[in-house]
């Protein structure tokens, strides 16, 4: 049957399972709104497009399904620019539909267009490093292949951002909608390096291993691989440090965990790693700058590494292992697990773990100045017992003062760091979750995303903001003091009344500015269907002792 190609998008957006939509409408691609009228689809209107970038990265990230954001031409569609850079960074499945001028006003200098074509912005260019595929539609007769390709990356076990371009005359087209029965809607997941797993050659080195460790990185996570390696590790007693992101993989109450590894974290993992680990496992994990401690030598050196990834590109990127496995991370520990049921390794010598944990977790001199917030985060998982979905762009207080005990449960903003990321997607998650969602910023950030809260609003989504309220840019204060002898600058301003801007939005506000107020709050609010702000009043003059090195 012959339909409109912004139909088209719509039936197809049906078959890859969409439930949401995030965006703004323009002119430029109404066809797809109008379309959208008559579908079961939801349309989530935000405030600015890149809020809608944001929540459909959220929504994509608790949802494992694709997060669809939808924009206009020229601005509409420069604005998702941060959103998903994010989501690739963070190998999420995020598509993005724009809208562009009509072909036929290419290199005329039509309103918004961003064709490329004489003196007009290009899109393609802008988006070219921060998706995984990206095009500008201009003709109906392979659109089969473009959503082809786009269905293959975001269904693949390492997706990433697409975009599509849309002029407004090929939205009007006609085409045949039985080629979307020629698209294949679900990855296969293959990992082709599976059936080469040196087994013999790993349990070898298992078995001459006195402290083997495993780090585990949000890769782990995705693949699923939380039992099969809190199997593997307690059979053998093997402890387990984590990635930022994949933390909860085991419980970090655990006694095998090491807890975070990492330059913001607390010492437990980077000590008993350098100083009595001999073999260590990584397993899903980048090995970036934070993880790596400014990629710190002493971390691998004399050691024997592992490493498994189902992302090829990150298998020796920034050290050489011993064996670097391009397989999936759970099946790896599936396989490994099997063979130690038959062949056991004997107990591994762990009994240090606990003395590290007490010696080096979350004990600093300074962090002493941080009671408040301490007294919130311990509060908070008290109060909800860890069935909570905490989306943090601050990192750092999260790290020091909360035990997480569930993976995809914590969500920090740790690979673009983008200001302003919580408030919308945790929004987005929220639509996805029944579970209570809090997004954890500073006011700096806050001030850059706060109007997304009228969005919540608008849909009755409810969420919780934690708003750390120092009148200052934190982190960025942090380093003048630390490396600039505290010649503060362009780091601190003037904040509005946040109650009254609550009030303005319809939603619950709360301050707290002592540790008593703490158990007040926490007796009246409602997580779980309220819109709430809540404040925590900190000094500007309060830093974590820890140093980035800039």
């Amino acid at each position: 049957m012959d339909i409109k190609v912004g139909s088209l998008i719509v039936k197809y957006l049906e078959r890859l399972g969409t439930e949401y939509v995030f965006g703004i409408p323009g002119a430029h691609i109404l066809p797809v709104y109008d379309a959208l009228y008559d579908s079961g689809i939801k349309t989530v209107l935000a405030k600015h497009e890149q809020g809608a970038s944001f929540m459909a990265e959220g929504y994509a990230r608790l949802s494992g399904k694709t997060g669809v954001c939808i924009a206009t031409a020229g601005p509409g569609a420069t604005n998702l620019v941060t959103g998903l850079a994010n989501a690739y960074i963070d190998r999420l499945p995020v598509l993005a539909i724009t809208g562009e001028t009509p072909t036929y006003s290419f290199g005329k200098g039509a309103l918004q267009e961003s064709s490329g074509e004489g003196s007009s912005i290009s899109q393609a260019d802008i988006f070219r490093g921060i998706t995984r595929y990206n095009t500008i539609v201009q003709r109906t007769d392979y659109i089969l292949n473009v959503l082809r390709n786009t269905t293959s990356i975001l269904t693949s076990k390492n997706p990433g951002p697409v975009l599509l371009s849309f002029p407004y005359n090929v939205l009007k087209e006609s085409v045949d909608d039985s080629l979307l029965d020629n698209i294949v809607y679900s990855g296969k997941n293959l990992h082709p390096g599976e059936d080469a797993v040196p087994l013999e050659e790993i349990l070898s080195m298992l078995r001459s291993s006195a402290h083997p460790v495993v780090l585990a990185g949000y890769g782990s996570v995705v693949s699923g691989a939380e039992n099969s390696i809190a199997y593997f590790c307690n059979k053998a007693n093997v402890p387990v440090a984590t990635s930022l992101k994949a933390r909860g993989l085991i419980p970090e109450s655990s006694k095998l965990s090491l807890g975070v590894l990492g330059i913001t974290s607390g010492e437990a993992a980077f000590r008993y790693i350098t100083e009595k680990a001999d073999l260590i496992i990584i397993s899903g994990a980048s090995f970036g700058e934070r993880t790596s401690y400014n990629w710190n030598r002493s971390l691998l050196e004399g050691k024997r590494v592992i490493q498994i990834d189902n992302d090829e590109m990150q298998l020796n990127k920034v050290f050489t292992a011993d064996f670097a496995l391009n397989c999936d991370v759970k099946k790896f520990f599936d396989r490994l697990s099997e063979r130690v049921d038959r062949e056991p390794l004997g107990l591994k010598d762990a009994e240090d773990v606990a003395r590290y944990r007490a010696n080096y977790c979350n004990h600093n001199s300074r962090d002493n100045e941080f009671l408040l917030v301490s007294k919130f985060l311990s509060t908070l998982n008290e109060h909800l017992d860890s069935d909570v979905l905490i989306f943090d762009d601050n990192i750092i207080h999260m790290q020091r003062f909360c035990h997480i005990s569930k993976s995809r449960s914590y969500f920090p903003n740790s690979g673009l760091s983008s200001l302003g990321h919580a408030v919308p997607a945790a929004i987005g998650a929220k639509l996805a979750s029944e579970k209570p969602v809090i997004a954890l910023l500073g006011d700096g950030g806050f001030q850059m995303c706060c109007m997304e809260l009228m969005t919540a609003v608008n849909y009755n989504i409810p969420v919780t903001v934690v708003l750390l309220n120092n009148s200052s840019l934190g982190l960025v204060r942090k380093n003048q003091f630390y490396n600039y002898d505290g010649r503060f600058i362009a780091s601190d301003f003037v904040n509005p009344d946040f109650k009254k801007l609550a009030d303005s939005f319809g939603i619950n506000h709360y301050m707290i500015e002592t540790g008593a107020a703490v158990r007040d709050v926490f007796g009246r609010i409602d997580f779980r269907a309220g819109i709430n702000l809540i404040e925590l009043i900190l000094s500007k003059d309060e830093f974590p002792n820890y140093s980035s090195g800039r």
